[in-house]
This record gives structure tokens, sequence and C-alpha cells, in this order.
């Protein structure tokens, strides 16, 4: 048996998303903090759409920076 050593879910894009207690999800009024697991940068947003451009962004950062 040969493990795959490419991770469907790579560690180098894990995030903890952390939501303001003024948040309601489903009133879709969404704040909060998204920090990347591996470099800790961190993005405030205030809406759904500056949540998916913090995410886009550190991606975009991310892959133009050299692999080690």
């Amino acid at each position: 048996m040969t493990l795959d050593s490419q991770h469907n879910y790579p560690s180098t894009r894990s995030y903890v998303l952390k939501l303001h207690r003024s948040a309601e999800p489903r009133h879709e009024r969404i704040a909060g903090r998204l920090e990347s697991i591996t470099s800790g940068r961190r993005f405030d947003f205030n809406s759904a759409d500056e949540l998916l451009a913090c995410l886009s962004a550190d991606l975009a950062s991310a892959a133009a920076q050299p692999q080690e």
C-alpha cells in the first residue's frame, strides 16, 4: 500500500476563524478574525466578502513565496 504524500487538506492551508460576538450569520451580519495557522497572520473582516478577500489574499501570498 502506498500512502499519498499530497494531503487533501494540508496544514499550510489551515485557519482559525473567530466570529465577533456581534456576528449573526443567519441575518447576514458576519464579522471576526481569520488567523493563519502556518504564518500567524491575522485578518479582521466585517462581511462575508471581506472574509473571502482575506482568505484569497493570504493564499495568493503563500503561493508567491518560494517553497522550502
